[in-house]
């Protein structure tokens, strides 16, 4: 089979358990990684899927890798390949998309909770047993529905945790992480933290708290997801 592409923008923002899931499925993957200069590849029929991870970058950023990712997210779309985006990686296919992004009226840093909606769509990626979930959040923008894209995660902070559009999948919140990457962001993000003081906004100390059974529940929604995007992978 061929691989799934994800992409990793940022030294500390890798594929965390989203690796771990393909890798039990036995399903091959490859990272390319923008953060390294690796080009964005051309054709998405190499790939069985293509996933986007997250970054600290805006995607309105002039970087010159947005644009080409924004056109292989459309080809995707035209060649029958499934998206799938975390953080930045749902901002990036929102753009590509038709959607726009722009700040969030705060920041979203660390744990908080997501509301799954009553959409047709939300049903078909998450059953009718789950109402929500205590999401990972690391954000300051946020993204518009793009057109067709169907509203399935929601949250006090921001209404847009996630839209589905067919075989792909965008989301705001993280559902990938592990304990080594919470850890590594609280290091390399201590400043930020202490620089945006607000009312989604936790310390490190408060992240890191009872970390083990926030991350079985976590992945718990993201086999959710996940098995549920895996069935669309192109032959």
């Amino acid at each position: 089979m061929k691989p799934v592409a994800i992409f990793r923008h940022y030294c500390t923002e890798g594929p965390g358990y989203f690796a771990t899931y393909l890798e039990r499925c036995g399903l091959p993957w490859r990272i390319v990684r923008i953060d390294a200069g690796d080009p964005v590849p051309r054709d998405p029929r190499a790939f069985s899927g293509v996933a986007f991870m997250g970054g600290p970058m805006s995607v309105n950023d002039p970087l010159p890798w947005i644009e080409p990712t924004l056109a292989l997210i459309r080809s995707c779309a035209e060649a029958d390949v499934p998206v799938i985006g975390h953080c930045l990686g749902g901002q990036l296919m929102a753009k590509a998309f038709g959607g726009e992004v722009t700040r969030n009226a705060v920041k979203e840093i660390g744990w908080g909770e997501v509301r799954v909606t009553a959409s047709a769509e939300a049903v078909r990626w998450f059953g009718t047993s789950v109402p929500g979930f205590t999401g990972f959040h690391w954000h300051g923008e946020t993204f518009s529905l793009p057109a067709g894209g169907s509203h399935v995660l929601s949250n006090a902070y921001c209404d847009n945790q996630a839209f589905a559009l067919g075989k792909h999948f965008g989301m705001q919140c993280h559902v990938e992480m592990t304990a080594e990457l919470i850890e590594a962001w609280c290091r390399s993000g201590a400043k930020e933290i202490a620089e945006s003081p607000g009312p989604a906004v936790q310390s490190a100390i408060a992240i890191q708290q009872e970390l083990d059974q926030r991350l079985a529940h976590l992945h718990a929604i993201a086999d959710r997801i996940y098995a549920r995007w895996v069935e669309g992978l192109a032959g």
